[in-house]
């Protein structure tokens, strides 16, 4: 995917979490974008060209993990809120992170 194509996969992905509640709020940070209500729920990375990479504060072993597409990040490094790492490469991957999206929200 290009480069154009990551940042429509951005900007589309960005208006899900907003649109989940007035309550939900953005806060830019050097390293990511962060989405939040009383805490943040969801993080998405700058430093990705190639996809959009998206932490969630979810159970890596509470979900069901779908190889490159989902996986776990508790006991690795990584920028961001969240514990569940969610890659997208396409807008096809939209509707399948929105449910993780909605539950990461309700939780928080």
């Amino acid at each position: 995917m290009d480069n154009t194509g990551v940042s429509d996969l951005r900007a589309a992905l960005e208006e899900m979490p907003l649109g989940l509640g007035d309550d939900v709020s953005r806060i830019d940070r050097k390293q990511y974008r962060a989405y939040r209500t009383l805490r943040n729920f969801a993080c998405v990375s700058h430093g990705h060209q190639q996809e959009v990479v998206m932490t969630l504060r979810l159970s890596p072993k509470e979900t069901d993990l779908v190889p490159g597409f989902t996986r776990g990040v508790s006991e690795i490094g990584h920028h961001g809120t969240g514990d569940l790492e969610v890659r997208l490469r396409t807008d096809r991957d939209l509707p399948r992170v929105e449910p993780l999206l909605r539950l990461a929200y309700e939780a928080a």
